[in-house]
């Protein structure tokens, strides 16, 4: 009879987040030996990853660091909950962030190719994945300056990692600046703002909004006199909606972002918003 326990094939999952009869194969391959199923769990995770590579992976985590003035944020998928939560996985979440801190890099294809190990990134990713019975991706990364950077992370769940988080920048320091830059991150993961600023919109789509509004009030039978300046409000309405600094503060509605910025004595240089699977 195999030497393990139920409550050594709970820690084993724990550990990799690989299925209960997975590990309980290992374990008894192993005789028992926690470390060498993890190996037996790997080599045979491996030679499956070629059967995951077209699974999707909605779940995952959010994990974001500031270093001085700079701050930086990854996403890394796998396809369960299950998995999203286990030690494993969070540990590769942490060593996917702390290469893109020290690497420096920008962009994803950049991240991948660092060097960890002897292998690059994307290598060490696919193994792990392995170990965790998953297909594992890095989806995106995010690296913004500024004065002041600000990371926030929130949970949707009290059982899972953080799935939505936020980087954001402001030209100013000090307590007013920290304060404020920590404020707007956390009704930024709130209210998902898709522009920093009105400038920052597609020209093409406020146009397409200008036209909508038209036609809409032109079928509601509104005035041709007051076409204009409703279709004007509406813009600006649209504006609200989409646009960081035009939006009504969470905090105080009575306010926008870009006032409670203004009364810090700050304005906004950047900012960047993941969400596991949007």
């Amino acid at each position: 009879m195999a030497n393990y326990t139920a409550a050594d094939i709970k820690a084993l999952r724990e550990r990799t987040g690989a299925g209960m009869m997975d590990v309980k194969k290992a374990l008894d391959e192993a005789n028992g030996d926690a470390e060498k199923a993890i190996e037996i769990i790997r080599i045979k995770g491996l030679k499956g990853a070629t059967k995951r590579e077209g699974r999707a992976t909605a779940e995952g985590l959010v994990a974001a660091k500031v270093t001085g003035n700079v701050g930086v944020m990854v996403e890394v998928n796998c396809e369960t909950d299950f998995v999203a939560k286990a030690d494993k996985f969070i540990q590769l979440a942490d060593k996917v962030l702390a290469v893109a801190v020290e690497s420096g890099a920008a962009d994803l294809e950049t991240l991948l190719a660092v060097d960890v190990d002897g292998k690059p990134l994307s290598e060490v990713v696919v193994e792990e994945g392995a170990v965790l019975g998953e297909k594992v991706a890095v989806r995106r990364i995010a690296r913004i300056e500024g004065a002041t950077v600000d990371a926030y992370l929130h949970k949707t769940s009290k059982d899972l990692p953080a799935q939505v988080g936020v980087l954001f920048a402001v030209d100013g320091e000090g307590e007013a600046a920290a304060t404020a830059a920590h404020d707007v991150a956390v009704h930024v993961a709130a209210m998902a703002p898709n522009y920093l600023t009105r400038e920052d919109v597609p020209a093409e789509l406020v146009e397409s909004e200008r036209r909508i509004a038209e036609e809409t009030a032109k079928a509601e039978g509104k005035p041709e006199a007051a076409l204009p300046k409703i279709v004007e409000g509406r813009v600006t309405g649209f504006y609200k909606g989409e646009v960081l600094l035009d939006q009504a503060f969470a905090k105080d509605s009575k306010k926008t972002v870009a006032q409670v910025l203004e009364e810090a004595g700050v304005k906004a240089t950047a900012v960047a918003r993941f969400r596991v699977g949007n």
